[in-house]
């Protein structure tokens, strides 16, 4: 049996979201046991349908994205560089390893569109893989702010 609170629900409404329409993905989602969500939007979106999403957080978690937003996955451009989210045992290790607070850590805003995608959270830790021609490839680490 899987586990309901891993999966993800995504909504794609037609036209202008408000905030009763948020509250009822909301809704939607608790009877389902269903903690994360995506909604993808196309229409307008109005302030107070963030705010409702914001004050939903707690317990429920609704990211938003604009329909233009999705039409290209940018995890496959050729700049972007290869982007893996830690479990917590790996960032405990991590941490533990060079004797380090996380807030030491180089840090990457939750805005970031890779973040975005990614769905990550704050306070956890991605593992960045770029090529590099003098040493194959470098390795560094970030911490979600």
């Amino acid at each position: 049996m899987t586990d309901m609170s891993d999966r993800i629900i995504a909504f794609f409404p037609d036209g202008a979201v408000s905030a009763k329409t948020c509250k009822e993905y909301a809704t939607a989602m608790s009877a389902q046991g269903i903690r994360r969500g995506v909604l993808v939007i196309s229409g307008k979106f109005s302030s107070f349908a963030r705010t409702a999403i914001e004050e939903l957080a707690p317990q429920v978690l609704l990211e938003t994205f604009r329909e233009e937003e999705l039409r290209v996955d940018i995890t496959e451009h050729e700049l972007v560089p290869e982007h893996r989210v830690l479990s917590e045992p790996d960032k405990a290790a991590l941490l533990a390893r060079y004797k380090l607070k996380d807030t030491q850590l180089p840090r990457i805003q939750a805005s970031d569109p890779v973040a975005r995608f990614y769905g990550m959270q704050r306070g956890e830790v991605v593992k960045i893989i770029r090529p590099s021609e003098t040493a194959g490839r470098y390795v560094t680490y970030r911490v979600v702010m």
